[in-house]
């Protein structure tokens, strides 16, 4: 789903199950798997950190900036890992695109 969709025409249609049994198709999702869970992993670890540090110690009670203390820093910066992540996903999908592009075009049935 890039920027320019392409429009599919009407007799072109595709075979799924030979697809997701292609070599290509297998080592897409793989590769998917393998650029996605390191950041899957360390957003839950950062997520869950924040209540249980809060539950369970006074470390973020501390002042950070003014008024402000650790937890809202903390709180603030979840915000900013997810636009990051979210922008190396964005950058890192274009060439999961072109890959999707081309297994698309060799499974087309007419």
């Amino acid at each position: 789903m890039g920027k320019n969709p392409k429009k599919k025409q009407a007799s072109e249609t595709l075979d799924y199950e030979k697809i997701i049994n292609t070599p290509e198709f297998k080592n897409l999702v793989k590769r998917k798997r393998i650029f996605s869970t390191p950041y899957i992993i360390f957003f839950f670890i950062a997520y869950f950190t924040l209540p249980i540090l809060t539950g369970y110690t006074t470390i973020l009670e501390n002042r950070a900036i003014g008024w402000m203390t650790w937890t809202w820093v903390y709180s603030l910066s979840m915000f900013v890992m997810v636009w990051v992540f979210t922008s190396i996903y964005m950058n890192k999908a274009k060439s999961f695109d072109i890959d999707v592009e081309e297994i698309l075009k060799k499974n087309v049935l007419k």
